[in-house]
């Protein structure tokens, strides 16, 4: 394989890379827990609540035990990860110090297909809010989605400093919502509706609490990560970070933390005002919890306008992830180099603006939602699998690498996230068969891609590829 520093005549490898900077120092550790938890925020308001109809309230509530388990594990191995590596990478750079090219590709590919159709998704949520609300007098949902890609990314265009803090404002305003459904929810909350939902006899392991058996379980570990689906993107923000050895391990622990709280409160508060049979198949869960088939309350209408800002915290964040991985590839080579370009103002306009455009169309075309969501899932599950591989990888190949964080619980911490990410990668299959197919079929378009084009014309001069490197040299002296 043989890495090319540019094709550009005229511009060198320093060149090259000033041509791709990001704006340094933009982001404190505040900022950088804002987009965790901002990444997620949405799944609280929606969604979760469709594994209630897989699994009832206790294969849901076992589910996202098992599903917070293997994201805490993941995310103590990212903080380590990425404290190592603090590059906009991400997840590509660790699996590309740890697995070599192919599996920083692989990895790098998995996260960008989460990225690009997680907001694609979201926009058509936000649109149907928006049409549902009455706003605007709008009787379509594609006008809501143009304008939340114009928008939004105009303001990721503007500069990271005003996104993230944009990002922060509307995520607190979100997390504030939650909070005020729980306290009004928990106020009719009813033991008896948690296992309301009839039992299917047939079923292994079937009883009240478990009404569809203990196959239920699994087939609700998708719309557990709903509660979590997000948050291992903020090491995305490394080259842009403040401190990030310092900073990555607090921001992730502390977005992991908010969003371990906020699951168990909307759970049980929703599941508990109202019932689980209620709520199995609500498009808007939180609010059927608060008024049933009831006229709308005042809290109601409040956590109603509180989804919309969920959505738009999360749309938002995604879309920041999105370019930051597309740029890092593109920078690398992996993909066009000419998506990693950044404006003065130091942003990835590219890396914004074609991810937009796709989302956009993706959007607008299909209006199928769910389907985007369950390929993001798809996606999400091989980059995690790959990841906390990538950290069991380093740490029995490199032991002496410094390591300004270490992972609690070492590679067992890691190896319970790999096969809790496996478990929930098959269990995809068993929820939409044809958004798994859909998404190898995408992947291999990619890895072809990278098998007979991009993987000869490599830059080495981009921080994930030269760490790399730099690894094989060392390698190379120590044998001698």
């Amino acid at each position: 394989m043989t890495l090319e520093e540019t094709k550009d005549p005229s511009a060198g490898p320093d060149d090259y890379l000033r041509r791709r900077a990001l704006r340094r120092g933009s982001a404190g550790w505040l900022l950088l827990t804002g987009l965790g938890v901002g990444y997620v925020v949405s799944g609280d308001f929606s969604g979760w609540n469709i594994g209630l109809a897989k699994g009832g309230f206790g294969g849901l509530a076992v589910a996202t035990l098992l599903m917070g388990v293997m994201y805490a594990c993941l995310v103590f191995a990212l903080a380590e990860l990425s404290a190592i590596l603090p590059a906009a990478g991400g997840g590509y750079g660790f699996a590309r110090r740890a697995l070599g090219p192919w599996g920083g590709f692989l990895t790098g590919t998995a996260i960008l297909i989460e990225y690009v159709l997680a907001p694609a998704a979201i926009s058509i949520f936000i649109g149907d809010y928006v049409e549902s609300l009455g706003l605007f007098g709008l009787e379509s949902g594609w006008p809501v989605q143009l304008a939340c890609f114009a928008l939004f990314i105009g303001i990721h265009l503007w500069g990271v400093g005003e996104a993230l803090r944009f990002s922060l404002v509307v995520t607190a305003i979100a997390v504030a919502a939650l909070l005020i459904f729980a306290v009004g929810a928990l106020t009719d909350f009813r033991a008896g509706g948690l296992d309301d939902i009839p039992v299917d006899p047939g079923a292994f392991g079937s009883g009240s609490w478990l009404p569809f058996g203990v196959l239920g379980i699994w087939a609700a570990f998708p719309f557990a990560m709903w509660f979590f689906l997000g948050v291992e993107g903020v090491p995305l923000a490394a080259e842009e970070a403040k401190d990030p050895v310092r900073s990555m391990p607090r921001a992730l622990s502390l977005s992991m933390l908010v969003l371990a709280l906020l699951a168990v409160l909307t759970f049980f508060a929703a599941t508990g005002a109202r019932g689980s049979a209620a709520l199995a198949d609500a498009g808007n869960p939180l609010v059927v919890a608060l008024q049933g088939d009831g006229a709308p309350t005042a809290l109601s209408r409040f956590v109603n306008y509180a989804g919309l800002a969920g959505l738009v915290a999360s749309f938002f964040s995604l879309i920041y992830a999105g370019s930051r991985q597309l740029f890092a590839l593109s920078r690398a080579g992996y993909l066009p180099r000419f998506l990693s370009l950044t404006s003065r103002r130091k942003s990835p306009y590219l890396g914004l603006l074609i991810p937009g455009a796709i989302g956009f169309g993706l959007a607008a075309g299909t209006g199928d939602g769910a389907r985007m969501l369950n390929i993001a899932v798809f996606g999400a599950t091989i980059s995690y699998a790959l990841m906390a591989l990538s950290h069991i990888v380093l740490r029995r190949r490199e032991p002496g690498l410094p390591r300004p964080y270490r992972t609690p619980g070492g590679t067992l911490t890691s190896s319970v996230a790999l096969v809790l990410a496996l478990s929930a990668l098959v269990a995809t299959f068993l929820v939409d068969r044809d958004a798994a197919v859909i998404a190898l079929i995408v992947y291999g378009v990619a890895l072809a891609y990278f098998t007979f084009y991009s993987r000869h014309r490599l830059v080495a001069s981009a921080p994930e590829e030269e760490f790399a490197a730099l690894a094989a040299a060392e390698a190379e002296l120590a044998r001698d």
